[in-house]
């Protein structure tokens, strides 16, 4: 079963990566809309998930999101982080580099403890006023889940324009500010093998994130119900593997099983 989020702010919710997490959804609320369309998103497919609504306006989030601020001011849980997530890809909102400023704002107002993050799967950071609105946030999450062009025709299934060398080097540009996210996972889609957790993969992947130098690697795995059910979770010795190679290479790592 997928899930939706029905409005531009909802949660908070426990996060596996990031505390009590309060989400900003800039996507519709009735569907999905996103530049990849990956086959373990818990939205659902994008074509399963089309609409004809419009994305809510900067005004709109702003205002939802400072009323919930209120009330968890006054009633609680304190956020440990403001999350842009949600039904799709968030920064491909037209107003994303002005509602990032407006969070910022907010949450200095209400809660200045808390983190501002976003979770993205980096497809618009060519774009210089989504790159400069990344670099403002604290926890800019970047997906990078494999530097295998096939498998990422296969498995994130970008619908534009995607060459994973000028991923690489777009993502160089943030000089570590950044935290690279990736999914691990095994099983099979449409009949082939989408495992990710073999050298085959891992290697290759390991050079272009050391190549990064971001100041986090989160990797992680299968979580919630996938629209295809044929894929299945990494074990908790192939995340720990992965993980101690990252180590070795002197970077920082977490994980999530």
């Amino acid at each position: 079963m997928s899930i939706l989020f029905s409005s531009p702010v909802f949660g908070p919710v426990h996060s596996r990566r990031l505390g009590v997490s309060l989400g900003i959804n800039l996507l519709q609320g009735d569907g999905k809309c996103c530049s990849f369309d990956c086959i373990y998103c818990e939205c659902g497919f994008n074509s399963d998930r089309r609409t004809g609504s419009k994305l809510p306006a900067r005004e709109v989030v702003k205002a939802t999101l400072e009323a919930r601020l209120k009330d968890m001011q006054q009633n609680g849980p304190a956020p440990d982080v403001l999350t842009f997530a949600g039904n799709g890809e968030p920064t491909i909102h037209p107003h994303f580099p002005e509602i990032i400023d407006d969070t910022l704002a907010l949450r200095d107002h209400y809660f200045p403890a808390a983190k501002v993050s976003v979770l993205s799967n980096a497809t618009q950071i060519h774009r210089p006023a989504v790159f400069e609105a990344l670099n403002k946030v604290d926890n800019n999450i970047l997906k990078l889940d494999t530097v295998d062009e096939a498998y990422i025709r296969l498995v994130d299934r970008p619908n534009g324009h995607y060459a994973v060398r000028e991923r690489i080097d777009c993502l160089k540009r943030f000089k570590g500010r950044c935290i690279i996210q990736t999914m691990f996972m095994k099983g099979t889609y449409r009949g082939v093998d989408v495992d990710n957790t073999s050298n085959r993969y891992v290697l290759p992947w390991l050079e272009a994130v050391k190549e990064i130098a971001p100041s986090q690697v989160m990797i992680y795995t299968i979580d919630r119900d996938t629209p295809d059910a044929y894929l299945r979770k990494a074990t908790y010795a192939e995340l720990d593997r992965i993980a101690d190679l990252v180590k070795a290479a002197g970077l920082s790592v977490s994980t999530s099983y």
